[in-house]
């Protein structure tokens, strides 16, 4: 009841990580939406402070609970700064946070597509330069088997290409024909910033540098009054910073020869609330009326590409976690395989199962996109393509781990 009150200050749902900066342990906050465009880098020591940020205090209230839950002290006037330096960058839940957000989406709306975020740094903004780099990233692994035209359903991962080219060059020359052959592409991605907001949709046209693929709106709207208009869309700009979607789209692109093709862009929010329920994912609400019309939705265009983009294993340092060893690498490996082996049966529920024992302790960051995509094409049998162990971290104690699955 607070939470219009400045006086209650409440935290907007950021992507905050851990740091060294300067040499002392600290924390980063950025905003996914960019309403500022800037970033804020914080002592760890005000981890705390930030966890009590959440609508039900005041100033006082949090002074009085920093002391009392975590034996630490603080200035009223500190705290005070704190508040008026996150809403400064618009990282309050309130109302001067809601106009600035509706000021981005009308901006938003007049450009003529998403911004490409990685665009000149993580891959050439030159078509003729990226296209020169992808395909000598496709002759460096040389011959892969090929699915036929007629596959529906392609599993990539999003990595930056420096560590995940092989593994992007191997699944996609195997889903050349699909990625040629498709008249509609629906593409879910891990919404890495969407705090378990299921399903977020866009209107937005997305872009590469071959051109824009445009956005279907209809089919858009369509899946939105499933999911329930205001929430379908109610973390849209979440968009303009997440990455799972463009780093696979351009691939696409790349392997029609940059003949453009309609495309809805979904960011997938993480499944982890389902750990603990008595059903499977799939069984929720919101999620049963997504899955039903998307499937009435490939039922109606039987040349629908679907892809799922989406990463395996985080863990180590990076992640909050101990050091990757030898022993650990191999324990990774070995439930990689496992669910690897469900995925690529096309077993959805097996790989979730598997995901529900071991608690998702590797932080498999493409549960949501793998599961939701096998659920929405049904039965289907695939084939591995590529495979790696990537370094996470400049002391190589951390990992991601990336696969590719295609399948026919």
């Amino acid at each position: 009841m607070h939470a219009e009150s400045p006086s209650f200050p409440k935290l907007r749902s950021l992507n905050i990580q851990a740091i060294h900066y300067q040499g002392a342990p600290s924390l980063l906050l950025q905003d996914p939406f960019q309403l500022a465009g800037q970033y804020m880098i914080l002592p760890q020591v005000y981890g705390p402070a930030l966890y009590l940020l959440d609508g039900t205090r005041d100033i006082s209230g949090v002074r009085q609970e920093l002391a009392l839950r975590f034996g630490l002290g603080a200035e009223e006037d500190a705290i005070e700064q704190l508040v008026a330096a996150l809403d400064e960058l618009y990282f309050l839940e309130n109302a001067r946070f809601r106009q600035a957000y509706q000021e981005a989406l009308a901006r938003y709306y007049q450009l003529p597509h998403r911004p490409m975020l990685l665009a000149g740094e993580g891959y050439p903004a030159d078509p003729a330069q990226l296209k020169a780099q992808f395909d000598a990233y496709l002759a460096e692994v040389g011959p892969v088997a090929a699915m036929p035209p007629s596959g529906r359903l392609i599993f990539s991962p999003h990595i930056d290409y420096a560590r995940g080219h092989e593994v992007y060059a191997q699944v996609w020359k195997a889903a050349e024909a699909m990625a040629r052959a498709a008249e509609l592409v629906i593409i879910l991605g891990t919404d890495h910033y969407g705090d378990y907001n299921p399903i977020t949709l866009t209107r937005q046209s997305y872009a590469t540098p071959y051109g824009i693929l445009p956005n279907d709106q209809l089919l858009v709207d369509r899946l939105a009054r499933a999911v329930g208009g205001e929430q379908a869309f109610a973390g849209e700009l979440y968009h303009l910073g997440e990455h799972s979607l463009e780093l696979v789209l351009v691939w696409m692109h790349h392997m029609r020869g940059g003949e453009p093709v309609p495309t809805i862009p979904i960011l997938a929010g993480s499944l982890l609330p389902f750990l603990d329920a008595s059903h499977p994912p799939a069984d929720d609400p919101v999620l049963a009326r997504f899955l039903a019309e998307l499937r009435s939705i490939l039922r109606e265009r039987p040349h629908t590409l679907v892809i799922a983009s989406g990463d395996l294993a985080h863990v180590g340092p990076a992640f909050d976690g101990e050091p990757v060893d030898e022993a650990k690498q191999a324990q990774i490996r070995q439930l990689d395989d496992e669910m690897l082996r469900l995925l690529a049966a096309g077993d959805a529920e097996g790989f979730w199962g598997v995901i529900k024992r071991v608690r998702d302790e590797n932080n498999v960051c493409g549960v949501a996109p793998f599961y939701l995509s096998l659920k929405a094409v049904g039965a289907v049998e695939g084939a591995r393509a590529g495979y790696a162990v990537c370094p996470a971290d400049d002391r190589e104690t951390s990992v991601v781990t990336i696969a590719g699955v295609a399948f026919g």
